[in-house]
């Protein structure tokens, strides 16, 4: 399975560290009772079908990013970005 990083372009799956599906529209509030973040963190659905999920360029970019994609058939219909990427630490000790 391929994704298309808004700003790195086409990369392979392996590249992105994959957090869930529906992540995005379900998180309790911070002062929601434990078992409100518990059904959150350890009660998901496993559909088949159209799922929006939350994905990580761990490798590449460092982009949270929102992917729509057909469990079914692996087809990705729209990767957005959710949060912009986070730059690189500076090396300390190395001169340009």
């Amino acid at each position: 399975m391929r994704l298309t990083c808004p700003h790195c372009g086409p990369r392979d799956r392996r590249e992105f560290y994959y957090a869930g599906a529906d992540v995005l529209l379900n998180r309790p509030a911070a002062d929601a009772p434990p078992e409100a973040w518990d059904a959150y963190l350890h009660l998901r659905d496993n559909p088949a079908g159209l799922t929006r999920d939350l994905w990580y360029h761990e490798t590449g970019c460092g982009a949270w990013l929102a992917v729509t994609r057909d469990t079914v058939t692996h087809r990705i219909d729209r990767v957005e970005p959710v949060a912009a990427p986070v730059p690189a630490p500076a090396r300390k000790g190395r001169r340009a």
